[in-house]
Parts: C-alpha cells; structure tokens; sequence
C-alpha cells in the first residue's frame, strides 16, 4: 500500500503542481510599500481628471498633489474616427531611420508616438506587417511617450501642442535631432533626441535663462495608454504598468489600477513603464537623481480607460544667464534578455532586467535560457536546443535518478511478493504493511524513492515552460516539420485526421501529434514502474496519460517536445537498469 499511496502521492502533487503553477509560478504584482497605502487614499480623494496626466509639482510638505495641465490623454472631439495614418499625415515629423526601429516624432508636443519593431512581425510569414508599438495620440488605441517640464513658478513651458523647431528631418544613430522652443519670455528650450542601434532613446533636456530673473522646473516624463490592452491572463506572466524604485519591483495589473486610480511612489533610480508579452516601453530617470517622484494613474476620457505611467525628477533652478540640463531615456522595443542584460551593464539602469518576467525560479529559469542561447548559436534550432539540454540535464541528475530506478527496478522485482502478502492478509492492514515494510527492509527497497524522477523534473519543467513561455528569442522560432513556433501549441489535431478533414475543431480539441506521442511515451513508462495492485489505483494510473495528453495539448509546443524526449530517456535509462538486473522489460510492458 505504501509503495501505491507515495506513487499516487507523487503524480497528484506533479498535476496539482501544474495546474496551480499559473498562479505560483512568478510573483505576484506586490502591494504597495509601506505609507504608499497613505499617498493611494489621498490620490482617492484627488482622482486625476482628463486634464490631469504631467507629473504633480510638489507642494511646500513634499507631498505629491494632483496636477492641473493639460492632458497628453485627453481626446477632442475631431479626432474621434481618425486613423493611425490619418494623425501620422495631420503635422510636421522627424522620421525615424533605425536599425531595429521604424516610425516618427510628431514635431507638435515632441512626443514619442510612431514606432514599428523592424525584426519582428505580426504573423509567422516574413511579409507580415511590423510589429506596432506607438500610436499617435488621438488614434484608437494611442500609446505614446512625452518629456517636458513642469513650471515651478508660472513661468511658459512647452505642452502636448507646442510645436517645435527641429535642425534635421530624420533622427538616426549617427545623426541626434535637436528641437528648440523659446517662451518669449527669456527661456529657451533645446531638446536632443538621439537613439542607439537597438530600441533606446535618450532624451537630453536643457533649458538656457537669457531673461532677468531665475525660474524653477520640474523636468518630466511620461507614457500614456489609451484602451484596456488584451492580455494572456495568466498569473505566471506580468502584463501592464511596472517599475523599479529603490532597487524594489512593483507590480499592477490594468484591473488593480483600474481600483487604485492612482499609486504615487518615491525613490532612487529605477525606470517605470507598460509592458505586454514581448514588449515593453519604459522611461529611464537620470539613475543618479536622489529622488524622483513616479506616478501609477488610471483615468476615464469619453468614457474610455486611459492609463498612465510617469515620473517628476527634482526641482531644478535657472538662475538669470545661466542654464540646467538633464539626461534621461526611453525604452520601446522587445524584451530581449542579453539586451536588457545589456542595458544594465553599461547604462546602469537599475534592475532593468526585471522588465523580463522569470518569476519566483529566477535563479533557475534564467541560467537554462542562457544555456539555451548557448547551444542554439552552434545548432541554429532551439527544438533541437532543447533536446540536447535534456540529454545534459538527465546527465546532470543522473546518479540520484539511477539509484531511484533501481529502487523502482527492486519494487517491480517484489510485485508477486507483494501479492502473495495481500491474499495472506486480505483483511488485516496493519499486520500486511507490517510485513510489506519488512520485506522492503530484507531487500533494501525504498518505495518512496520512485517519486524522484517526477519531482526532480518538476522545477526544471516549469523554468523551461518560463522559457517558451515568456521569452521573445523562443517567438515563432521553428523546429521541424508542421511546428513553426516552439512558443505555441502544436497546431495539428487528431480530431480533423491531422488536417485531412476539412474542419477547424475548437480550441479544446487541438490535440496534436506532439501531444500524442507524450501520452503514449507517458503511459510507456509507467508501464515499466511498479504496478499499483489495487483496481482503483490501477485505473487512475491509466487514466493520467490521456489527463496529461489534452492539459500539455495547450502547452507551447516547445515544451511538449521536451516532455516527450525527457519520457524517452527515462525509459531507456530504466531499460537498462531493469535488464542489469535480471527484469525482463519486454515482459514489464505487457
């Protein structure tokens, strides 16, 4: 019995593992820290209004009020029904010319809001549109970026409709842009946008006092997203407004700032943004700032969510012939890790790397996506990565998975002992473990340790769906044959003869060739295990891989491969042991 009840044990704790794993398997978005709760009542009591969206100037005790300028986010009435391309033709621009990035600068406002992602598309085939990821305010779905000041003391400062004197029309790697606004009133404003090879701007402000006296500002930036975004829905993955404060991760989901309306925090460094699965757009404060003030906001305009992220750095005062400048950065492009990794070596952006959601297994899932990277730059196929970093792992668990087979192997070999104790003691329990625990004892048979072939597997199974998961390196990377993205599910199914029948099941159907031939290397392996003796367990046994076989069936198929192989493995390896040691497989499997 106990041998059946520690088996049971284990394959129950494995589903009950997966199944739950969507809620357990990253960190949940944190609440806020402690006296945040205090700056979330009164932001309550002072809910941001559609003209409310720039950072709050900080009265006289330092708390952050609600703001009154104009709002970014804010849609007039003649903008309803325009098109993306309709805003993108309705101004002046400086064209964006990139390596990784496509899209414009509107001229009116300086603000961040056209950009495609060259290297990425919308489908599987190549000439599928880019990838969009800003959108012109006013447009459905506007998702865009803004820098500026807010004044201190009254004094003119450009807004969301300034329109700005630029001295090229195109911004490059090689070529930075520089815009200039002058108040009238002895303020200039000079403004240089200039971008890397890959997906970060950076953004230097500077502000020249040609005037009589001193003014103060605010230097500021800001995302705005106009439209609740569709997201995956899962716990193990982290879509929406985010940020680092004080070296600390904070977390919401569009649902907790729709109830919150707005968060306000203080720290050093860090960065705060919006990310969905693979893209991510985040403003980047000067790290060497004491404090910088950001914001979490949510808002309603024409009765459409609006929500935003931004952040106010420190007063800065431009005494009369003088000048002040600040240099921060904005994100916008794919949550690639060797480039977030990158970005904070060498710009020193404070855990930037977080914008990669790797979840409570960090330690573990990170280390196999790099082995992962590594062994894909020599094979040049991450399907077969995976296969090989199977074989290296086993290789890794091998002694401890060799001495649990064994056991498995002297249980299989005790299973007509077994019996003859159950027909001795058909109705005494206790006198049959008795005897069944003496038996394992003469042997030196463990029954427990069977389990640990499932439960070695268990983190590693779930760092490597992380992976797929979460991950853009493994989006529409191909394996062979009809799987064209490891990242999704297998795209056959059974119940249309393998696309044969002309007919679409519905989701819950799509069960594949890869799903398949795990369930079937799954009830393979269980077959060479010892046999529960008992008619109910029996059946349960024989029900799990048809269970396992339509929950994997969703999984991305990257993961289903891995199960199958890691199956196959498992099954030679005990092959071998059962055979060393006088079992006939052949005979164990019938």
């Amino acid at each position: 019995m106990i041998d059946n009840r520690n088996m049971i044990l284990a394959v129950v704790l494995s589903i009950a593992i997966l199944l739950a794993f969507d809620m357990f398997g990253t960190k949940k978005a944190p609440q806020p820290p402690q006296g945040e709760a205090q700056k979330t009542e009164q932001a309550k009591t002072a809910q941001p209004k559609p003209g409310d969206a720039r950072p709050a100037v900080p009265s006289a005790g330092g708390k952050i009020q609600a703001p009154a300028t104009p709002s970014p986010a804010q849609l007039s009435p003649a903008d309803i029904g325009k098109s993306r391309e309709a805003f993108l033709k309705a101004g002046p621009r400086i064209r964006i010319s990139a390596p990784r990035v496509h899209g414009s600068i509107a001229l009116a406002g300086a603000r961040f809001d056209d950009l495609t992602l060259v290297d990425y598309r919308e489908g599987l085939d190549a000439k599928s549109p880019e990838i969009v990821l800003l959108i012109p305010k006013g447009a459905d779905n506007a998702y865009f970026a803004e820098f500026g000041w807010v004044a201190g003391d009254g004094q003119p400062v450009p807004g969301d409709a300034t329109v700005w004197t630029a001295d090229r029309d195109i911004l490059s790697p090689k070529t930075p842009v520089t815009l200039t606004w002058d108040n009238g009133q002895g303020l200039k404003f000079i403004r240089v946008y200039a971008i890397d090879d890959n997906f970060m701007f950076t953004v230097t402000q500077r502000v020249e006092n040609a005037g009589t006296k001193a003014a103060t500002l605010y230097p500021y930036g800001l995302i705005s997203r106009r439209g609740t975004p569709k997201v995956a829905g899962f716990y193990i993955l982290h879509e929406g407004p985010y940020g680092v404060s004080d070296g600390k991760l904070t977390e919401f989901t569009y649902k907790d700032l729709q109830e919150k309306g707005q968060v306000s925090q203080s720290g050093k460094g860090g960065w705060i943004g919006m990310t969905d699965k693979y893209w991510l757009a985040a403003l980047v404060p000067d790290q060497q700032q004491a404090t910088v003030h950001t914001r979490y906001v949510h808002l309603k305009d024409a009765k459409e969510d609006v929500y935003q992220v931004d952040y106010l750095n420190p007063v800065m005062t431009v005494a009369p012939g003088a000048s002040i400048e600040v240099k921060d950065r904005l994100f916008t492009g794919a949550k690639e890790v060797k480039l977030m990794d990158a970005y904070v070596s060498a710009l020193k952006i404070d855990r930037f790397d977080l914008a990669i959601d790797f979840g409570w297994f960090y330690f573990l899932t990170k280390p196999i996506f790099y082995a992962l990277l590594y062994i894909n730059e020599h094979v040049k196929n991450f399907g077969i990565s995976i296969l090989l970093l199977t074989v290296f792992i086993k290789l890794v668990f091998f002694p401890l998975a060799n001495k649990s087979y064994e056991s498995m192997s002297k249980m299989k070999k005790l299973q007509p002992e077994i019996m003859k104790l159950r027909e001795r003691f058909p109705n005494d329990k206790a006198k049959m473990n008795e005897e069944m625990m003496a038996l394992y004892k003469r042997e030196k048979a463990n029954p427990a340790s069977g389990c640990l072939p499932i439960l070695i597997q268990i983190p590693v199974f779930f760092a490597l769906y992380k992976v797929l998961f979460v991950n853009i390196e493994m989006r529409h990377a191909p394996f062979y044959g009809w799987i064209k993205d490891l990242s999704a599910h297998d795209p056959t199914t059974v119940f249309n003869l393998f696309g044969l029948v002309p007919w679409a099941p519905p989701e819950y159907l799509m069960v594949g060739i890869w799903p398949i031939l795990m369930g079937i290397t799954m009830f393979l392996q269980q077959k060479l295990n010892p046999q529960p003796t008992d008619p109910v367990q029996a059946k349960i046994f024989l029900f799990l891989p048809i269970m396992f076989t339509f929950l994997l069936a969703q999984f991305p198929a990257g993961l289903v491969i891995y199960w199958t192989w890691n199956n196959i493995l498992s099954m030679l390896q005990q092959w071998v042991i059962m055979r060393r040691m006088g079992i006939k497989p052949n005979e164990a499997l019938k």
